[in-house]
């Protein structure tokens, strides 16, 4: 492997900040106001204990040991988890890393018996998930915005 191939690899306990700030990095991408990215602060926060819980699978892309890109999945029942977040470093949106995690997690789950995965998308992330195969089931309330709807998908594994 080169120093410029693509790494996914287990999340470490000590990265927990560092995917913090890169999902907020990666959601101020889409021109939300600050106002909004202050209220997702608490949302988008990786916390240690996550990263290390039995209930959370965290992965991250690494090339040429710069992270580039995270995924959590969330367990919800034995043939169910939820996509509790994908996100990218702006400047490796669009090369790939995205659809790579993406089917990784689906790997993962599949392996572990589930049959969907569901996720509670950003509308600016919509396209990207149904162009791999997801299909919308309806909406969600959003986690951080009171009255704020969220696409709600799922990927049939």
């Amino acid at each position: 492997m080169t120093s410029d191939s693509l790494l996914i690899r287990p999340a470490e306990m000590d990265e927990a900040a560092q995917l913090s700030d890169l999902a907020m990095r990666s959601k101020a991408h889409w021109d939300y106001s600050q106002e909004f990215m202050d209220a997702c602060r608490d949302e988008l926060r990786v916390s240690p204990s996550k990263i290390t819980s039995d209930s959370y699978f965290c992965f991250v892309a690494e090339q040429a040991q710069s992270i580039l890109g995270y995924y959590i999945l969330k367990l919800i029942s034995a043939r169910q988890y939820e996509l509790e977040a994908l996100f990218l470093e702006p400047s490796a949106i669009g090369q790939g890393i995205g659809r790579a995690l993406l089917e990784h997690a689906k790997t993962l789950t599949w392996q572990e018996g589930a049959q969907a995965i569901v996720i509670n998308s950003d509308p600016n992330a919509e396209a990207f998930y149904l162009s791999a195969g997801a299909k919308k089931v309806g909406s969600s309330p959003s986690g951080s915005i009171p009255g704020r709807v969220i696409p709600l998908l799922e990927i049939a594994l």
